[in-house]
């Protein structure tokens, strides 16, 4: 083996690459030599333990159609600081799958490296779930520990913005809604992450993330900074951790934020020429917003951002659960109007529909000749609060119909009747609501049937006419 070091791991956001360049090419961190002088660091594989040698450890590697166990080796697919995964076949049950074999050299450096090999293991096989990678077994064959998992085709999120840049704000949403509802299911079994970043994301052919290497993170010698062992990768640390605080649900909702903010913008939040200088950045709070970075990311995206990376932890939401449903609201929102009105109501008979500057507006043919106009609009909410508001106007909110009124409100299935101000005059209105993330194409269309029948109703029945 060569004295010179042929790749380096960036110490920031452990980006692979060659000691020639300058800097990291992803977040710009100094080669690790610079970063040894100044800090006393040392290297951070991609997954495990610290690396203490750029070498590659060619004596590690399992050469194609080698066995361990009941798994034939077929092909490298990655490696880092734990060891290797290989694309493999089990032979008993003749299907494919992802072998991590434990490296044994850092067997020898590390006296609880088995034991945090089988921790990981353990917590991985704890969660079944549709966005978190499978672990169907753990074992060992000789000198070689292994986690058999779920294999993954496809790419790892990284990988996808490396390659295409920002993803845009509806499917960076997507995926953040996805990590956020597999991190849900670990926090509900106390299982934290610890290493949350785009790299232990897989996104499958269908587009649907897959969180991996749960329960377990890199250990960073901090030298002349914080306290003697953190664990993590810089970049997608929470604050509370550079004090030495236990990884918490609210520490993985914080690198989802930085992962989310990395989607939206191709760029980290925090940035420093130096780990010191990052960890600086990060504990102030001080990064651009969203919205400075990409023009045109809708203000509900940027203000979820905002609460996901929060200096203080209980300013953020708590835990997966939390920030999955406020997601799933921003989510919600970005479903414009237009398209659930076109879902609900495309070929529908004696059904109109049109965008206005307010919402959509919606025109209903009733029996007799009658009709009938609704409308659709967004409530003023923040976004895990937001609303739709279907609402048909009856007539003029005169107050000798109001006992009236109250007596038909007692019989309606959808929504009420209630009084609004329109053009500063009030009018008798039938108002359904349904919180926007979640409302489905076909409640909308079941709640402006009846709520343009009944206010059609109470007109005539109140007014005689048919004006609205």
């Amino acid at each position: 083996m060569s004295d010179s070091l042929p790749n380096l791991y960036c110490v920031g956001c452990n980006e692979l690459f060659s000691d020639k360049a300058d800097r990291c090419p992803r977040c710009g961190m100094p080669p690790v030599e610079s970063a040894e002088r100044m800090l006393d660091t040392v290297l951070m594989p991609r997954d495990g333990d610290v690396q203490v040698s750029t070498e590659m450890e060619l004596d590690d590697l399992l050469l194609d159609g080698q066995t361990v166990d009941i798994y034939e080796c077929q092909q490298l697919l990655g490696r880092g600081g734990m060891g290797v995964v290989y694309l493999a076949r089990n032979r008993k049950l003749h299907r494919q799958c992802a072998l991590k074999v434990l490296s044994p050299r850092r067997i020898s450096n590390s006296i609880d490296y088995i034991q945090r090999f089988e921790n990981e293991g353990r917590a991985a096989a704890a969660l079944v779930h549709a966005n978190v990678v499978t672990t169907h077994a753990i074992g060992k064959s000789g000198s070689h520990h292994f986690l058999e998992m779920e294999f993954v085709s496809g790419r790892s999120l990284q990988k996808e913005i490396d390659e295409t840049g920002p993803i845009g704000p509806l499917r960076s949403t997507q995926i953040a809604v996805g990590i956020a509802d597999g991190l849900s299911l670990a926090h509900r079994l106390g299982i934290v992450h610890r290493d949350l970043k785009p790299d232990n994301v897989l996104v499958t052919p269908a587009g649907y993330p897959k969180i991996a290497d749960f329960g377990l993170a890199k250990q960073i010698h901090s030298g002349s900074f914080g306290p003697a062992n953190l664990a993590g990768t810089p970049h997608f640390m929470a604050p509370e951790l550079f004090g030495g605080a236990e990884a918490t649900p609210a520490s993985d909702v914080f690198a989802l934020g930085v992962c989310y903010y990395l989607m939206l913008t191709g760029h980290y939040p925090f940035e420093g020429e130096s780990i010191s200088s990052l960890m600086s950045c990060i504990l102030a709070g001080e990064y651009q917003s969203v919205r400075r970075r990409t023009p045109g990311i809708p203000l509900d995206v940027a203000e979820c951002v905002s609460l996901m990376l929060a200096p203080s932890p209980t300013n953020r939401p708590r835990d997966g659960a939390a920030i999955s449903q406020l997601l799933q609201a921003v989510l919600g929102a970005s479903r414009d109007l237009d398209t659930l009105a076109y879902e609900a109501f495309n070929e529908i008979p004696n059904v109109t529909f049109e965008s206005t500057d307010q919402g959509v507006q919606i025109q209903l043919r009733l029996p007799n000749g009658r009709h009938q106009t609704v409308y659709l609009q967004n409530s003023d909410h923040r976004a895990g609060d937001r609303l739709l508001n279907i609402y048909s106007i009856c007539c003029e909110a005169c107050s000798g119909f109001y006992e009236s009124a109250l007596r038909l409100n007692a019989v309606v299935l959808h929504g009420g009747l209630s009084i609004k101000d329109i053009n500063q005059q009030p009018y008798f209105v039938m108002v359904d609501t349904f919180p926007r993330a979640t409302v489905s194409a076909e409640e909308i269309r079941r709640s402006v049937i009846e709520v343009g029948s009944r206010a059609d109703e109470i007109e005539r029945l109140l007014a005689g006419s048919d004006v609205n």
